[in-house]
């Protein structure tokens, strides 16, 4: 034993998930943007006599975005979900891009079935 060796577990620290970082980032953009386009249409609701045509190019493409934002918001809590089964990775990330998805997801429905009952 001429030489002394101390075996040193080789720790290197955890990374975060490139998966959940996606997944947040994603979801942080989506509600962002969602967030905009609902005070867009409610701005476009009060400032037009009667309300909103509903069938104006306009509306429509107000419609087909906030469900593109939905799809997205969807997309994201999946990658969410992914980034948890990456056993050698941090899963901050992850969890924080599947609790904004899911919390815009369920303000979304929350916000569209007020406007039903409201409306109905």
């Amino acid at each position: 034993m001429d030489s002394l060796e101390i075996n040193e577990p080789n720790e290197t620290p955890m990374k975060h998930s490139g998966i959940g970082i996606a997944s947040f980032a994603m979801s942080l953009g989506v509600l962002i943007v969602t967030f905009i386009l609902v005070v867009v249409a409610g701005v476009m609701e009060a400032s037009t006599p009667g309300g909103i045509n509903e069938e104006s190019p306009a509306a429509i493409m107000l419609g087909l975005a906030i469900i593109g934002m939905v799809v997205l918001n969807v997309i994201a809590f999946g990658l969410g979900i992914g980034s948890m089964f990456q056993t050698d990775r941090k899963k901050l990330f992850g969890v924080l891009g599947m609790t904004f998805s899911g919390l815009t997801i369920v303000s979304i429905i929350s916000l569209i079935m007020f406007g039903m009952s409201i409306n109905g």
